[in-house]
């Protein structure tokens, strides 16, 4: 008697073994934050040619083993925690963490700050983001690597110059010559100080307007209280159709302001009036409509401390200060994968990179088929407990099975040995 039975039924025990040990794993961490459940597959061993010369193979397998165990990316539901720092992916993506032991990825976003400002997760690992600011625009730059982001609740903010400004305004084309339009804008200076500056545009001819840029007299070095301070004027030209074409008798471009020293101790300010834009949109239009600045942007801010914090769904980081502004810090990362299964679980909620994952994607959300990020929610654990508890049934009923057959076997052995009695 052949005794392939046996290490075929010992096999089967021990792959069954392996899987109800995977089945209790996922269901231990049912209500882990961010785990992804694993899933085994089986494969049979080698196989044992018998009998002799047949038209068809004559095999006997020799058991099974377990060709792998992989994880299921699928989206586990997402539960608000209100609470700030914690962040959930919607769609596909990892957050990149930095640890003593190298970089990792992680779905779980249960972050929080650390004594020393810096976003961490649960076990101290450092959450990646970029954090370099464009001092024009106040926007994140996300072309460098991503680095550790750090926001120091409580600590006061030093306070960031206004360099640009950029009101779309229409001047009224059926304006009498002499008619004038006013604008206020509020810029900041060095020391965080808040000044309005007045825009003051007068009708001078048929598609020609005058411009004045103007402060309190107070508040500049060499002013006179109550008496508008000039900044800079100029002239502005319209076509026909209403669009600017000239700019002080030249090209559309943007115009640059040099302010004296302010009185409160400020240095002086370089603005920029912004009126190209980044698309080359000329922020003047003159159509026969009422003179009037649909909107204001403009950077700088006062000083002030971090008193909360928000996140957006592409996972920037907006800080709201005790000045009543609101200043973006730092935008998180995501990392994609070709191949998600092809990450090692290193346990914590983190993943580890592997060849088999492909090359990694760093980015922000909502590009390069990266998911967007939710606020204040954590996502919580894919495990679907009936199907658990099905594949426990089944791999209790295979590891029975393979049992008996180990009880027929040894038998059969055993009646074998008795024949010579």
């Amino acid at each position: 008697m052949s005794v392939g039975s046996f290490s075929a039924g010992l096999s089967g025990l021990n792959a069954n073994a392996q899987a109800l040990g995977v089945v209790g794993n996922n269901l231990a961490n049912l209500n882990t934050v961010g785990y992804k459940a694993s899933s085994v597959t089986f494969s049979d061993l080698v196989y044992q040619n018998i009998g002799g010369a047949s038209e068809n193979p004559a095999q006997i397998g020799l058991g099974v083993g377990v060709a792998q165990v992989s994880s299921v990316f699928s989206q586990g539901t997402i539960e608000a925690t209100r609470i700030a720092t914690n962040v959930a992916i919607q769609g596909n993506g990892f957050f990149l963490l930095d640890g003593p032991e190298g970089q990792s990825y992680t779905r779980a976003g249960a972050f929080a700050f650390d004594a020393n400002g810096t976003l961490v997760s649960p076990d101290g690992q450092k959450v990646q983001g970029y954090t370099e600011l464009d001092p024009m625009t106040g926007r994140v730059i996300t072309a460098g690597p991503p680095t550790a982001i750090t926001v120091s609740p409580g600590v006061l903010r030093a306070p960031v110059a206004t360099s640009q400004f950029r009101p779309l305004t229409n001047l009224d084309a059926s304006a009498a010559d002499g008619d004038t339009f006013n604008t206020s804008i509020q810029i900041f200076d060095s020391l965080g100080a808040s000044h309005v500056t007045r825009m003051t545009y007068t009708k001078t001819g048929a598609g020609t307007w005058d411009y004045e840029v103007t402060a309190d007299g107070a508040d500049v070095q060499g002013g006179v209280p109550g008496v508008p301070f000039s900044l800079a004027s100029g002239s502005l030209s319209f076509d026909g159709a209403g669009t600017l074409t000239a700019v002080d008798g030249g090209a559309v471009a943007d115009v640059n302001i040099v302010t004296p020293a302010w009185s409160n101790g400020a240095v002086a300010s370089s603005l920029e009036w912004d009126i190209l834009g980044a698309s080359n949109d000329a922020a003047l239009t003159s159509f026969a409509t009422a003179s009037a600045t649909s909107s204001i942007t403009r950077n700088g801010s006062a000083a002030g401390s971090v008193s909360g914090i928000t996140i957006t769904s592409d996972g920037t980081i907006v800080a709201n200060t005790g000045a009543g502004q609101a200043l973006t810090l730092g935008q998180l990362s995501l990392v994609s994968f070709n191949n998600p299964q092809g990450l090692t679980k290193l346990g914590a909620n983190r993943f580890g990179e592997t060849p088999a994952a492909g090359v990694r994607n760093i980015g922000i959300a909502g590009t390069g088929d990266r998911g967007s990020i939710v606020s204040g929610a954590l996502e919580q654990s894919n495990v679907d407990m009936a199907q658990e508890f099905t594949q426990m049934i089944l791999a209790q009923r295979g590891y029975q099975a393979n049992g008996k057959l180990i009880t027929v076997s040894d038998q059969l052995l055993l009646d074998t040995l008795n024949m010579k009695s």
